[in-house]
């Protein structure tokens, strides 16, 4: 059996725990990927709901060859502005054309980088972007929706974990379209088809 390519989690004090997280269990289940945590040091990390993680790996350590997508969960990290040590990980992807997905705080990594300038996307705001990031120039390309995908570049607000999420899985493949949306209205709007729910063999009877 082949080993499973790794998609990595960025992972930090402070970060949005529940971000990446409807996205990371579609990920870890999944046949062709593994989720891979990502952190600046050994040191355990305590996420932004409490949670203590010790990361798999460094930032060093990442395959840029096997990588299949990198994940950049928001966090008050991204607007303290001392996260240029990512910046050479990501320009490295990018030039593999490895797909990288980032929610509410970390689309200002995008921004102080460039890489909103000449495509479609969104934030929390085009306010937030303007205001925490000096160097801004995507008013044009800016989408007042939930998530973007666009050119292997994923943009949400930090409103939109579900959203973020339909978008990894589809970048990623993990199911085809038809169960896709039927996960979607499942974790959006509580609409689990029943033959999910039931035990195997149970005769499901409609309401008469």
């Amino acid at each position: 059996m082949l080993e499973k390519c790794p998609v990595y989690l960025l992972v930090f004090d402070g970060f949005a725990d529940w971000e990446p997280a409807l996205a990371a269990v579609e990920i870890n289940r999944s046949e062709k990927y593994r989720m891979v945590t990502v952190g600046f040091s050994q040191s355990p990390v305590v996420s932004m709901g409490g949670m203590r993680i010790v990361p798999d790996i460094l930032l060093e350590e990442m395959d840029y060859q096997e990588c299949a997508m990198f994940i950049l969960p928001g966090g008050h990290m991204w607007e303290q502005g001392m996260v240029d040590e990512i910046a050479a990980s990501v320009g490295k992807l990018r030039e593999k054309q490895v797909p990288i997905a980032g929610i509410c705080g970390a689309t200002l990594f995008f921004s102080n980088h460039g890489y909103l300038n000449h495509i479609p996307h969104t934030s929390n705001h085009i306010c937030y972007l303007k205001s925490w990031s000096e160097k801004y120039q995507g008013d044009a390309y800016y989408k007042d929706i939930p998530c973007v995908n666009e050119n292997g570049i994923i943009t949400a607000s930090g409103a939109a974990a579900t959203e973020f999420a339909y978008e990894i899985i589809k970048e990623l493949k993990i199911y085809d379209d038809s169960f896709l949306e039927k996960w979607y209205e499942a974790f959006k709007y509580g609409k689990i088809p029943m033959q999910y729910l039931v035990k195997p063999g149970y005769v499901i009877m409609e309401p008469a």
